[in-house]
């Protein structure tokens, strides 16, 4: 006799009900507490099961032939991360030196961005990320670029008066 999923009780008949986002087989006194789902089959279990895994079949057989489409390399889809830029690792110590280097205070850097003097100062010492918005303002503001890439760092990685070419010399660094 099948059991239903939430109180586990005997049941010669259950319901497929969709609580939270999840199907489970309910009885009549649990299924009050999600939506009834409607199958098209008799056999609920069977399809449940046969339909989840053509959906697999067909999107991992949709990946592979374009990866395999790819003249053998390990080529990985794009997301909307790749055109994102990344803070940089030092962003503290950038925004704490141009702060300086035009001579204002934390108090004043924070009233002529209208932003409150504490969260400069935790920008500083990096105990929080800025957000996109205060970050923009920082970069306009102290002329500057809180993004990875944008300082002289590259030219560290140039094989300088090395003839012979290695990996490091190909490959480009992201840190």
């Amino acid at each position: 006799m099948p059991q239903c999923e939430m109180c586990g009780a005997d049941k010669p008949s259950l319901t497929t009900t969709k609580v939270e986002g999840a199907e489970l087989q309910l009885c009549d006194s649990c299924k009050d507490f999600g939506t009834e789902v409607r199958t098209e089959s008799t056999s609920s279990t069977s399809t449940k099961y046969s339909t989840s895994s053509s959906k697999t079949n067909q999107s991992s057989g949709s990946s592979s032939s374009s990866s395999s489409s790819s003249s053998g390399g390990s080529t990985r889809r794009r997301d909307m991360f790749d055109d994102m830029e990344e803070l940089a690792a030092d962003y503290d110590d950038r925004i704490r030196a141009a702060r300086e280097q035009q001579g204002m205070s934390q108090e004043e850097l924070a009233g002529q961005l209208n932003e409150k003097a504490s969260l400069i100062r935790k920008l500083e010492r990096g105990d929080i990320l800025p957000s996109d918005g205060v970050q923009k303002k920082l970069e306009k503001k102290l002329d500057i670029s809180l993004t990875e890439g944008s300082s002289d760092d590259e030219t560290d990685w140039s094989s300088g008066s090395s003839t012979t070419t290695t990996l490091g010399d190909v490959v480009k660094r992201k840190d």
